[in-house]
């Protein structure tokens, strides 16, 4: 702005001075050039006060949106910009940066987290395998020690391919986008052989099931479908006392399809419940023996991916119900 209003005295200057001289203005027109020059002069002068004024009102802002940026390139994330700018498009920016900077935080958080936690789950039976392969290997120990230490090998070796697996199938479902290999199948026959599959879990819990399945056609992925009921299915197993119960229910209608699993276990405080959808966590120590954190995380992701929805409500020991609602194709 300071070089436009420069440059433009100066050609009005240098148009005045060769009219002068090529005889277009006339003696009695030279008493008028002096006031001239000082109207320009004085504009000059005001223009010079604004543009450095208006000037260093626009710039400053933009020296801080890229002194921030710079910050965020280093890594830093712990920066905010002033929302309080007079001008409402500066102050729209400066919103929009502190929004962008603030979900950069949060995934260099959950980042952080994601290698910490981890890290400290392939430790821990890593940790119980090499320390049990040591104990197998003195030669005094009794048949009953070699046959329990050999378990333990065996239980930390399955939970580390457990694990390992679900990291590989969550960080897959993450970069997804469309659900692959759908057909139709019966859905409620999907769930009985779920629960067959885990009798193992309940039958010696001497559980009561309460199983009430319409019967449901549904086309989608079978494999992944069959880790929704298989997870949910575990975690009512797992959470509730022995002669305990869990019911299961499915039932179908021109919206949609909707699969309810409850139980009347140990439940769930609210805080827990906040983010049991959250990759490794836990809650607290009842619920963190024999799991990694994954399984709801997955069934979650599986379920978005589907363009369905699962709900929780759960209160301190009186158990928790999840409702699983699926579209209709």
């Amino acid at each position: 702005m300071f070089f436009i209003v420069l440059s433009s005295t100066f050609i009005m200057a240098t148009l005045a001075f060769i009219f002068i001289r090529q005889g277009y203005i006339s003696s009695h027109g030279n008493k008028h050039l002096f006031p001239i020059v000082i109207i320009m002069l004085f504009s000059l002068v005001t223009g010079t006060i604004i543009t450095m004024f208006v000037g260093k009102r626009i710039l400053s802002p933009i020296t801080g949106f890229s002194n921030a940026a710079k910050e965020i390139a280093k890594g830093n994330f712990d920066i905010y910009l002033p929302e309080s700018h007079r001008v409402r498009e500066i102050n729209e920016v400066a919103h929009h940066f502190n929004i962008m900077v603030q979900e950069l935080r949060s995934i260099e958080t959950l980042r952080n987290d994601f290698v910490v936690n981890v890290s400290h789950e392939f430790k821990t039976p890593i940790a119980a395998i090499e320390g049990y392969a040591t104990l197998l290997q003195e030669k005094n120990i009794t048949e009953q020690e070699h046959n329990e230490y050999t378990k333990m090998i065996v239980d930390g070796a399955r939970q580390l391919s457990t694990l390992s697996g679900n990291i590989l199938k969550i960080s897959k479902l993450e970069n997804q986008e469309v659900i692959t290999e759908k057909k139709e199948y019966r859905l409620d026959e999907q769930i009985r052989q779920s629960l067959l599959l885990l009798e193992s879990l309940w039958s010696p819990k001497q559980l009561n099931l309460n199983i009430e399945l319409d019967n449901v056609l549904y086309y989608g992925n079978e494999e992944l479908m069959m880790q929704v009921w298989l997870n949910l299915l575990a975690n009512a197993i797992k959470f509730t006392d022995e002669e305990g119960e869990i019911s299961v229910s499915l039932r179908s209608d021109p919206n949609g399809i909707e699969a309810i699993i409850s139980d009347n276990g140990i439940g769930m405080t609210k805080s827990v419940r906040k983010h049991i959808f959250e990759k490794f966590y836990q809650g607290d120590n009842a619920r963190n023996s024999e799991g990694n954190g994954l399984g709801l995380p997955l069934v979650y992701r599986i379920i978005n991916l589907c363009g369905g929805s699962i709900e929780v409500i759960s209160e301190l020991d009186q158990g928790s119900t999840f409702t699983v609602k699926l579209p209709m194709e």
